[in-house]
């Protein structure tokens, strides 16, 4: 499931791009399609990272690449091995929600952006998050655990204390939250639920088939029931 919008980034050949938990891969793979691209996927998950590999790797055996390079990595979002000013655009989507030190996570994903480039951040949104925790106390612990429901402006503030302006944001997934709730309902971590497993079939036909009314669905309910809120930002400051 791909959060970020790649067409509002404008990627160019030669751009290096980092996915900062990137979990398997959804989104290091999406960004290799583009032309001539350095894409690097990097999560402190070990098994993540295997599996975005096998993925990267899957790209590989059917030319389905933009003949770029890719690369994967081990790494701390709160202390990332790589240089200041180096990437010409970083993702970080569905991460913030899950770290204590936020602060310093923001610091590190900025310092190693170039200047001038991009940065986009997703997070779930606050209405159908706050939805989640209310109906299940174990959701917060399920899924490497959620330590916080962002507001919007309080997180576009935080990020952009720390040297980017934000200049777009959207909804995404909006016929997802559905899902989730019902997760949260019959237990997050249950996986006996005949109506959480119907709806996980069908939004799993959702993302292969892609029809349009299901899009355009998405997109009515989006501004009110969107799953994540996706920020993106210029780095303005070293």
């Amino acid at each position: 499931m791909i959060t970020i919008d790649f067409n509002r980034l404008n990627i160019k050949p030669g751009d290096k791009i980092l996915d900062i938990g990137c979990g398997p891969g959804r989104h290091t793979c999406a960004a290799y399609r583009f032309p001539k691209v350095v894409a690097i996927g990097a999560d402190l998950g070990f098994d993540d990272l295997l599996e975005a590999h096998k993925r990267l790797r899957l790209h590989d055996e059917l030319n389905d690449h933009g003949g770029g390079v890719w690369g994967t990595s081990v790494a701390d979002i709160t202390s990332l091995p790589f240089k200041t000013n180096y990437f010409d655009h970083v993702i970080c989507s569905e991460v913030m929600e899950h770290i204590p030190n936020d602060k310093t996570a923001m610091k590190e994903i900025i310092r190693v952006l170039k200047l001038g480039k991009n940065l986009a951040v997703s997070v779930p949104s606050f209405f159908p998050e706050r939805i989640c925790w209310a109906l299940s106390d174990e959701y917060f612990n399920a899924n490497q655990g959620h330590v916080r429901i962002y507001k919007k402006f309080d997180l576009i503030k935080k990020l952009e204390k720390q040297g980017v302006k934000n200049w777009a944001l959207h909804y995404a997934h909006s016929i997802h939250s559905p899902y989730w709730w019902l997760k949260c309902f019959v237990g997050p971590t249950r996986n006996d639920s005949m109506a959480v497993n119907l709806y996980h079939r069908f939004l799993t036909w959702d993302i292969m088939k892609k029809p349009w009314i299901t899009r355009a669905l998405d997109k009515l309910l989006n501004p009110v029931l969107g799953k994540s809120l996706v920020l993106y930002f210029t780095k303005t400051k070293n």
